[in-house]
């Protein structure tokens, strides 16, 4: 009998899980154009592999015009929290893409993070999950409103905000094989073992990746905004654990 009832919840536990990320997607009152980058971006695996429910608190780093982090905030309600992340650089190019987003709609569980990246002020063990969506090759690039980043500081605060067993997921447009961070000045680009390499010495542990996103015809030698490769790159999905 005991089996039977435990069958029977697991039946009916999986499909909840699974459906919060549906039904965030089928929210009828998400925006054209996110609904239009669905099929290039794929967020139904990327959530899944965040492994958040409802009353987690999520920060979804450099996360431009919000995209992810509307779904994450339907997706960690009621109780839970996003931290819609943006240093003054990428704020000064999104506003209006986030009045959008913003302005007489029902969005929840967002909280507006605006920090520049020496202070991220997310605090000490109080995240479920941090994400970064094409934008860790940032943090070897320099550019005139661009300066340049102290990672061991910037990863420093991530993992410490990162509660044990805390994931961070990354996807970033793959670069050639051997060249480590070093397109991510010109092609805005970076290697995936680079990637893991780098996070894991900082204490979190790679956990999984995803194929999902991968291109095999990009073959790396194109800036992402060139028109020909423009939500056709070839990307990685990246996902580390902080230790129990």
């Amino acid at each position: 009998m005991k089996a039977l009832l435990l069958g029977v919840l697991m039946a009916i536990a999986l499909p909840l899980q699974a459906g919060s990320i549906e039904d965030a997607l089928q929210n009828p009152n998400r925006l054209e154009a996110d609904l239009e980058r669905d099929a290039r971006s794929k967020p139904e695996v990327v959530l899944s592999l965040l492994n958040i429910e409802p009353g987690d608190r999520v920060v979804d780093i450099f996360a431009g015009g919000g995209y992810y982090s509307e779904l994450i905030g339907r997706i960690v309600s009621p109780g839970g929290e996003v931290l819609l992340h943006n240093n003054k650089a990428y704020t000064d190019f999104v506003e209006e893409a986030l009045g959008k987003r913003m302005a007489d709609r029902d969005v929840p569980g967002i909280t507006r993070h605006d920090r520049e990246v020496d202070n991220l002020d997310l605090g000490e063990n109080s995240l479920d999950a941090a994400m970064i969506i094409m934008s860790y090759h940032d943090l070897y690039h320099t550019a005139e409103g661009w300066p340049k980043i102290d990672v061991a500081n910037f990863m420093g605060q991530i993992v410490k905000a990162l509660k044990p067993g805390g994931r961070f997921l990354l996807v970033d447009h793959a670069a050639k094989s051997g060249t480590g961070n070093s397109a991510s000045q010109d092609l805005h680009r970076i290697e995936e073992s680079f990637v893991r390499q780098d996070v894991q010495k900082y204490g979190l542990k790679f956990v999984e990746g995803s194929d999902a996103l991968r291109n095999p015809k990009d073959d790396h030698s194109l800036n992402p905004f060139n028109p020909i490769v423009r939500g056709k790159t070839d990307r990685f999905i990246v996902v580390f654990e902080k230790p129990l």
